[in-house]
């Protein structure tokens, strides 16, 4: 059914269509071939970005954007070229359906706190010293840590530290924006000010993957902020095996309250890849950001190879075939779309077949640089 077919090229059909067009109605016997493609085919583009590019832009904008002078946040979001056409501001989509941005605030400043119906989520890059405050509860954020927001949820941040401090946000911006759902609120008073002990979701979590009898019926975040230590013990342990050929060494971050994603509509995971680990190249219809937490390599994404260093952020659009190449042992901050797959039904994985499960490299990439 879904084939194109020279008849429809005719002037008898187009002459049709045309004139349909006026009504605000159209021909689906020439749009289904496009509309219900075979297989994905994603406007995405597989990108990298260069932490020295994003370090030096954000300082940049230091000197420019303040709280005071509004706009919330001083955040740069990661625009994937493929979805520039989208207006206005490209959705800011770094995936079909996904926005990341880093995000910098320095000593002495406040952001305001606020809230919407994005679910949000936050992995601290670099630095230390600030907070960012959910639901009256300030959670000091160090590097490595992984931060949860989901939404409808109060939240802002501080910082009474003396070192900038720079994370990565993921929100389902995109998303929302396409299907129409759009509710934004700012808070009353600037900034939340606490009604917690700080630290406290952390602190009632102190025991790892066990949780207060009181979680045991679902709580929308009940752990906040998930600490870098436990993260990486528990890539240890599990290192201690096998890798998964795929994804190497890799752990989700959940709800303890029901054991689903920590983040309703976003995927996070951590994951290791031990130095001179080659993964087999496979496929899936979600789509991944990862920011390089520790460690240099490269993927090959659709046969064309990516070069990155600690601090870079890479895409690999869904329905792409992928691998991954440590050169030295690395840590992969991961944040995908497999939740909104996974809600529709519409979550597929294919696994490379050829080559022993390698791609062949036919480029490379060459990242925009300072």
């Amino acid at each position: 059914m879904a084939e194109k077919n020279s008849f429809f090229e005719s002037s008898l059909v187009q002459n049709f269509n045309k004139d349909i067009e006026q009504y605000h109605l159209g021909p689906l016997w020439n749009a289904i071939p496009d509309l219900m493609k075979h297989t994905p085919e994603p406007h995405a583009q597989a990108y990298l970005w260069k932490h020295d590019l994003l370090y030096k832009k954000l300082m940049e904008a230091t000197e420019i954007f303040t709280p005071e002078r509004g706009g919330e946040r001083r955040a740069i979001y990661l625009q994937n070229p493929g979805l520039n056409y989208r207006k206005p501001w490209g959705w800011a989509s770094t995936t079909q359906t996904l926005y990341a941005a880093v995000q910098l605030i320095l000593p002495g400043e406040e952001a305001p706190s606020h809230r919407h119906v994005q679910n949000a989520l936050r992995f601290v890059m670099e630095g230390e010293g600030a907070y960012t405050i959910v639901q009256g509860e300030r959670l000091f954020m160090e590097r490595g840590d992984f931060l949860t927001t989901p939404n409808g949820l109060w939240h802002g941040h501080g910082h009474p530290g003396d070192k900038p401090m720079i994370w990565m946000d993921c929100l389902d911006i995109p998303t929302i924006y396409y299907l129409g759902g759009t509710f934004f609120e700012p808070y009353p008073d600037k900034l939340e000010k606490p009604s917690l002990p700080d630290n406290y979701s952390q602190q009632r979590y102190e025991g790892g993957m066990v949780r207060p009898i009181g979680d045991r019926y679902k709580k929308k975040a009940p752990l906040g902020n998930f600490k870098w230590k436990q993260t990486e013990a528990a890539i240890q342990g599990l290192s201690r095996f096998e890798p998964d050929p795929f994804d190497g060494y890799a752990v989700e971050f959940i709800n303890p309250s029901n054991g689903q994603t920590a983040c309703p509509t976003i995927a996070a995971w951590m994951q290791k890849l031990p130095k001179g680990f080659h993964s087999k190249a496979h496929r899936h219809t979600h789509a991944s950001i990862y920011h390089v937490h520790e460690g240099s390599g490269y993927s090959v994404i659709n046969g064309v190879r990516f070069d990155w260093e600690k601090g870079d952020y890479f895409v690999v659009p869904n329905w792409a075939w992928h691998e991954h190449i440590a050169e030295e042992d690395t840590y992969l901050f991961q944040t995908n779309d497999l939740p909104i797959l996974e809600k529709f039904g519409l979550e597929k994985k294919q696994e490379l077949d050829t080559n022993n499960g390698y791609q062949e490299v036919k480029s490379e990439f060459k990242p925009v640089m300072v």
